[in-house]
C-alpha cells in the first residue's frame, strides 16, 4: 500500500476524519471457524466445540514447545498504519469527527494483514477518547498456580454493585451501542463500575445464538447486530463487549484461543483454529480477563436450547483459574508467570466454575486420568468449608468408599470391570436448603486390573465413616474414625460420646444374609452410659456387613432419620456368632446386660444370670420354672436351668406394690 503526505499548502482545507478499519475477509474467516461456546457439559455456562483431535506435528502457527505464536501485534496501536501487502482486503469507512459513524464510503487499499486491531479513539457525543491499549507486562502478570486468595483479579465488593447492577438490568436501549453505553454510564463512575455495568447487561440482555452456531450464514457479529437482535456467540459478546467499553473509555481487547467447553472431552489435544473469543479490560493500572459469553447461560446437552444463567465467575476472573478453560492464542494474554505451553493446559485437571464458586481450593490428582494401581485409584479435594460430596462412577457410586473431612474429602475407587471409567464428583453447601449438587470434577479412570476382594454391598451409602457431618448431627469422639472397621474373630464395639439429647437406632445389612431385619438387628446391641453410648456387633457370618445408624430427638415421636455408616468386614469363614437376646420395649435405655450376651442359651444346662438394672423392685427368670434374682452392688444376679425349656424370660417388677410383671429379655434354647 502507498502511503499519505501531508504537505504546507496555504489553499488546502482541513478536514477531521474518523477512520474505522474492518480486516472483513478475516472476520469472516474466523466467524465461519469458531463456533462459540458452553462452559462444559451440564448446565454451565457457553462454550464451542473444542476439536478434538489428535496431532503428530505442532500445528501452524507454534513454536516447539507447543505455544500459540500471536498474530497480533503487541505494539500499541496508531492512528494511521501502513500494512504489508499480503493477507485480505481492508475496507476502510471515513466518517466526519464527532458524529455517529455512518457508512459514507468504502475506499479498497488491496490486500492488507489478515488481521487487523480496531482503530481506537472515539469520541462519540461526549463519550471520553480511549487511548491505544498497551500490551501486557510484568506488572499484569500474576503467579501460577493459583495462591488460593481469591477467584477476582483484583479486589471486588460485589455488595457495593448491587444497585448499579440492578439499574443495569433495566436499561432498556436498542437504537445504537453509543446510546446504551450512554444510558449504562449514568449510574456509573468509576472505570470499575463502567465495566461492571457493560458486563451486567450483556450477561443479561444477549442469548447464546444457538441457530447462528449451526449455521453461520443466519449469523452476524458486528456489535451493531448484536444489540438489535440481542444474540449471538462468542465473538459478538467479545466485540460488543469490546466497543461499550471503548465507547466508555476503558481500554478493552478481543481474545481469542482454545477453550475446554462444550463439547470437551477429558484429554483430548486442540489443533488447528481457535474456537473462542473472551475479553481483557484494564482497570487500576492493570489488565484483567472476562467472559461474557460464560458468563449469561448455559446451553442444553444437545447443543439446541440456552438458558440465561448468570456466572459471576467469569467477571475479572484470576488468570490463575481462567487458564484452566481458556488458552489464548498469545500467550502474554494468559497474564501469568510463568506462562503455561498448550500441552500444559491440555494435560491440566479441568475445574469448572463450581468448584470454585462452592469454595473449592484443590484437587488430587491433578491430570484428567488416572491409572489404577492394583485395582486402586484416589482422589482427594481441599476446600475452604465443609462440604457435602458424591460420585459416580460410570453412572453409579457402588463401586468407591468415600469419607468427608473438615476441610474436603477423600475418595478410593475399586471399577470392577478392566478400561476407562468416567469418574464425576458432585458438591454442595453444607448448609444449602436444596438437595442440589453440582458437577465440579471429572476423571477418566484408566483400569488395567481388577481387585475383587473390594466388592462392597450394595446397601452402603456414601459418604462412609464418621465425619463433622455426624458431628453436627449429635455423634461425637467416635472410637472408629476411619469407614472400615476390620475383624478376625466377627466381633466389634463402637463407642460414641453423643452431643444431643437423641434415641439411636442401628441395623446391619449384608447382600448374601438370609436372616431377616429383625434377625439381623438382633446381632447388635445399645448400651448406654451417661452421654456416652456402645455399640456392640456380632456377625452372624464372614462377609461384608453395612452397619447403618440412625437417629431422631427423643422428644420426637416421628421416625429415625438415616445419619451415617461404616463398612465392616470378616475373611474368617468360621464365625457364626447367635443374635442378642430379644429386647421389649420396657428395657430401659440404660440397662445392660452383662452375662449372657448370647440370646441362644444351651439345654439342660445352669445358666449365671447378671443384669444392671434400676429402679426394680424384683426381677425373674422364667424358663421351665421361675428363678428369682437378687440385687447385689447395682445388678440382679442368679441362675436359671434351662431343662425342658425352648424360651427363657427376664421380667421385672417396677412397683413392690403391685404385682404385675413385664417382660424385658426374650432367650432361645438350643435343641436338644
Amino acid at each position: 500500500m502507498g502511503t499519505m503526505d501531508f504537505k504546507t499548502d496555504p489553499g488546502a482545507v482541513t478536514i477531521n476524519l474518523l477512520l474505522i478499519v474492518h480486516p472483513e475477509e478475516a472476520a469472516g474467516e474466523q466467524k465461519g471457524r469458531r463456533g462459540r461456546q458452553t462452559e462444559g457439559g451440564r448446565s454451565a455456562g457457553l462454550q464451542d466445540d473444542g476439536n478434538g483431535n489428535s496431532r503428530a506435528q505442532p500445528p501452524q502457527g507454534r513454536d516447539r514447545d507447543g505455544r500459540r505464536v500471536s498474530r497480533e501485534s503487541c505494539e500499541p496501536t496508531q492512528a494511521v498504519t501502513s500494512y504489508s501487502n499480503k493477507g485480505t482486503q481492508v475496507t476502510v469507512e471515513i466518517h466526519p469527527k464527532d458524529t455517529t459513524p455512518q457508512l459514507l464510503k468504502k475506499l479498497s487499499f488491496g490486500k492488507g494483514p489478515r488481521r487487523l486491531p480496531s482503530l481506537r479513539g472515539q469520541d462519540n457525543r461526549g463519550l471520553q477518547r480511549t487511548e491505544a491499549p498497551r500490551p501486557p507486562g510484568g506488572k499484569d502478570l500474576h503467579a501460577y498456580p493459583w495462591d488460593k486468595s481469591s477467584l477476582k483479579s483484583m479486589p471486588v465488593d460485589l455488595q457495593q454493585f448491587e444497585k448499579l447492577d440492578a439499574y443495569a438490568l433495566k436499561v432498556n436501549v436498542k437504537n445504537s451501542v453509543e446510546e446504551l453505553v450512554t444510558a449504562l454510564l449514568k449510574q456509573a463512575r468509576t472505570d470499575l463500575e463502567k465495566v461492571r455495568a457493560i458486563w451486567m447487561w450483556i450477561c443479561h440482555h444477549i442469548e447464546y445464538d444457538v441457530v447462528g452456531y449451526h449455521n453461520k450464514s443466519q449469523l452476524s457479529s458486528k456489535p451493531i447486530d448484536v444489540l438489535q437482535t440481542g444474540k449471538s456467540i462468542c465473538e459478538g459478546y467479545a466485540e460488543l463487549f469490546e466497543q461499550m467499553c471503548s465507547i466508555a473509555g476503558i481500554q478493552c481487547m478481543k481474545l481469542s484461543g482454545y477453550s475446554k467447553g462444550y463439547r470437551y472431552k477429558l484429554g483430548q489435544t486442540f489443533t488447528g483454529d481457535s474456537d473462542h473469543a473472551w475479553n481483557a479490560v484494564y482497570l487500576d493500572g492493570r489488565w484483567h480477563l472476562l467472559d461474557s459469553t460464560w458468563g449469561s447461560g448455559a446451553v442444553d446437552d444437545s447443543f439446541t436450547k440456552f438458558t440465561f444463567r448468570y456466572n459471576e465467575f467469569y467477571f475479572l476472573t484470576h488468570p490463575a483459574l481462567f487458564i484452566n478453560n481458556h488458552f489464548p492464542d498469545n500467550s502474554n494474554w494468559q497474564l501469568l508467570k510463568p506462562t503455561l505451553t498448550l500441552k500444559d493446559f491440555e494435560n491440566n485437571m479441568l475445574h469448572n466454575s463450581n468448584f470454585y464458586t462452592l469454595g473449592l481450593l484443590t484437587a488430587e490428582p491433578q491430570t484428567a486420568i488416572i491409572r489404577t494401581v492394583n485395582g486402586k485409584a484416589s482422589v482427594s479435594v481441599d476446600c475452604r468449608s465443609a462440604t457435602l460430596f458424591k460420585f459416580e462412577l460410570k453412572g453409579t457410586d457402588e463401586h468407591g468408599l468415600m469419607t468427608l473431612k473438615k476441610h474436603g474429602m477423600k475418595l478410593d475407587i475399586y471399577p470392577q470391570k478392566t478400561g476407562s471409567h468416567k469418574l464425576q464428583i458432585f458438591a454442595k453447601p453444607s448448609k444449602a436448603s436444596e438437595d442440589v449438587y453440582k458437577c465440579v470434577l471429572e476423571y477418566v479412570v484408566e483400569c488395567e486390573s481388577v481387585d475383587k476382594a473390594m466388592r462392597f454391598p450394595k446397601g452402603l451409602h456414601q459418604p462412609v465413616g464418621p465425619s463433622w457431618f455426624t458431628e453436627r448431627q449429635g455423634f461425637l469422639r467416635p472410637s472408629h474414625p476411619d469407614p472400615v472397621i476390620h475383624t478376625n474373630d466377627g466381633r466389634c464395639s463402637l463407642t460414641f460420646t453423643l452431643g444431643k439429647d437423641i434415641s439411636v437406632f442401628a441395623l446391619l445389612h449384608c447382600d448374601t444374609s438370609s436372616l431377616t431385619e429383625d434377625k439381623r438387628r438382633q446381632h447388635i446391641m445399645q448400651i448406654h452410659r451417661g452421654n456416652q453410648i456402645e455399640l456392640k456387633i456380632h456377625l452372624p457370618h464372614a462377609g461384608n456387613f453395612v452397619l447403618k445408624i440412625y437417629a431422631k430427638k427423643k422428644s420426637d415421636p416421628g421416625n429415625y432419620d438415616y445419619v451415617f455408616n461404616y463398612l465392616i468386614t470378616c475373611l474368617n469363614t468360621e464365625v457364626k456368632w447367635p443374635a442378642f437376646p430379644q429386647v421389649y420395649s420396657k428395657w430401659a435405655e440404660d440397662y445392660e446386660i452383662l452375662e449372657p450376651l448370647s440370646g441362644l442359651l444351651p439345654a439342660n444346662r445352669n445358666v449365671q444370670f447378671k443384669l444392671k438394672m434400676h429402679g426394680i423392685a424384683k426381677v425373674l427368670v422364667r424358663a421351665d420354672d421361675t428363678h428369682p434374682l437378687t440385687q447385689s452392688r447395682g445388678c440382679w444376679e442368679g441362675t436359671c436351668n434351662t431343662s425342658g425349656c425352648g424360651e427363657v424370660f427376664v421380667m421385672v417388677q417396677e412397683n413392690a406394690n403391685h404385682s404385675f410383671y413385664s417382660h424385658v429379655l426374650k432367650y432361645e434354647v438350643e435343641s436338644q
